[in-house]
């Protein structure tokens, strides 16, 4: 025959009254208002310069032309890095299109570069440029090929072969196939790439 568990008997202890505690000082002004969330904030936004003084800056930059020169010189170097990505995308998509060794280049290159941040070349860029818009170029073409190429080349592969077939049937190959047939059929996709 078993036992029966062990149960412990239950008692109540009485405890003194908590009456002769240390009351505890409340914090100094200073660092209850430096625990305001809103006040700290409201302090960084006084160091930062006013609308009025931002307004009188532009247009001062504005009327001794400086800001505009800049701008200028701003767009030309996106607007130069944006058209020789958007060529060279064009250019090695029109090769993989027509040949095995553009196929094999391309699926290498944007396998080795797609992943890497543009901003990553900067430094190698500097190296081998220097200071200057050809670095700046340089990265920005970078950053604008391999998706443009990769966009181009799905366009391309999804072009319906009833197309492809029609291109070769009146004699086309090379350039005149990528430009008259694959380029329209796949508009869709370099379009999304170029976005």
């Amino acid at each position: 025959m078993s036992q029966p568990p062990y149960i412990r008997p239950e008692f109540e202890r009485e405890l003194a009254p908590l009456r002769d505690l240390p009351v505890e000082t409340p914090l100094p002004l200073g660092q209850r208002l430096w625990h305001q969330t809103w006040l700290r904030k409201s302090l960084i936004l006084l160091m930062l310069p006013g609308v009025a003084q931002t307004l009188h800056a532009l247009a001062e930059d504005m009327r001794n032309g400086e800001l505009p020169e800049k701008i200028v010189n701003s767009f030309s170097t996106l607007l130069k890095g944006y058209l020789i990505g958007s060529v060279l995308a064009l250019l090695a998509s029109a090769l993989a299109v027509t040949t095995q060794f553009g196929r094999d280049l391309l699926s290498t290159l944007t396998a080795m570069l797609n992943p890497l941040p543009a901003i990553a070349l900067l430094p190698l860029a500097l190296l081998w440029f220097g200071l200057g818009n050809v670095s700046l170029v340089f990265v920005l073409v970078h950053s604008v090929m391999w998706p443009i190429a990769l966009n181009t080349w799905s366009g391309f592969s999804s072009v319906p072969e009833t197309l492809r077939v029609t291109g070769r049937n009146y004699g086309l190959s090379g350039a005149r196939y990528v430009l008259t047939i694959l380029i329209p059929a796949s508009l869709p996709s370099i379009l999304s790439g170029l976005k």
